[in-house]
């Protein structure tokens, strides 16, 4: 795709004159055009519902979920599956992120990173990935080499693929499902750390939580598969048992130190009138399931 039919790459007629304007002016544009963003994801939904069922029936039969990016879009990948551990109680291989040039490019710039493939195969190698895992690949070029590369690779080993793109791009053998999402130019031409990237977390908050509610992971909007590991965690564990079982706050206290820190448990123990044991035979019995628990 040449560069000037790239909607990534066009300028943008609402903000060709932006250094002329006032701060506030600036903001404006900012903010007008974040909206586009979110109407633009709307309109995708169908889409992001199917990468959703796969990830799903993915995770269901014992596979992982990895992000592969490069750049801000392999940042963004990092961060969603990093927040997942803590927020759903879920091991840290359940759901990955890569990106391009590895754990320096977290922090630095590596921009050249994005065509080096030499090293693809032995990642997928090494993170053993299979058919039962779903790779979903985020390019907001929809070209960049290193992501379009592991898609291929992956496929042959099986696994289900998805490419996450804000280009309209050709369809590819070895990808699954191809997002488009077209927020349409950045406000800096080529900047794709700015809606690419707004619209890439909106997705991806969307893909992850989404999967991880059919995974029993909550309770109505309630995370009660949290992992409490600082105050912060043990405070809103306390809140959500005092929330749903109308306990005091030292009783409360007391039902999460006997569910070792598990707010789920916690809930069940009270509920069944159970010990923790029996609380997590209960859990394993039913996937993992509060609702289907405690409203029988």
């Amino acid at each position: 795709m040449k560069l000037n039919n790239k909607i990534t790459e066009s300028s943008n007629i609402k903000s060709k004159d932006i250094d002329k304007k006032n701060i506030h002016e600036i903001l404006n544009i900012f903010n007008n055009e974040d909206e586009t963003v979110v109407k633009a994801v709307g309109d995708s939904l169908e889409g992001i519902c199917d990468i959703i069922d796969v990830t799903i029936k993915s995770l269901n039969n014992n596979g992982r979920l990895f992000y592969v990016g490069a750049g801000t879009s392999g940042r963004l990948g990092v961060l969603d599956a990093a927040e997942c551990v803590p927020t759903f109680s879920i091991s840290d291989t359940l759901v990955q992120g890569i990106i391009a040039g590895g754990k320096d490019a977290m922090f630095r710039s590596i921009e050249n990173a994005e065509d080096k493939i030499d090293e693809i195969s032995s990642i997928i190698k090494n993170n053993s990935i299979s058919s039962k895992d779903i790779i979903i690949g985020i390019s907001c070029s929809g070209e960049a080499p290193f992501v379009l590369e592991f898609l291929k690779q992956s496929n042959n080993c099986g696994a289900a693929t998805a490419l996450i793109t804000f280009n309209n791009i050709e369809e590819l053998t070895y990808i699954d499902h191809i997002l488009k999402v077209f927020v349409g130019p950045e406000i800096i031409s080529g900047s794709t750390r700015m809606k690419s990237g707004t619209a890439t977390k909106m997705i991806l908050n969307m893909i992850s939580t989404t999967t991880m509610i059919k995974l029993n992971k909550t309770y109505g909007n309630f995370m009660v598969d949290l992992k409490i590991m600082n105050d912060k965690l043990f405070s809103r564990g306390l809140f959500i048992i005092e929330s749903l079982t109308n306990l005091d706050t030292e009783k409360a206290k007391e039902l999460l130190h006997e569910s070792k820190n598990k707010v789920k448990n916690a809930i069940i123990m009270h509920e069944l009138g159970v010990t923790y044991l029996e609380s997590e035979k209960l859990l394993k019995k039913n996937n993992g399931s509060l609702r289907s628990l405690i409203e029988k």
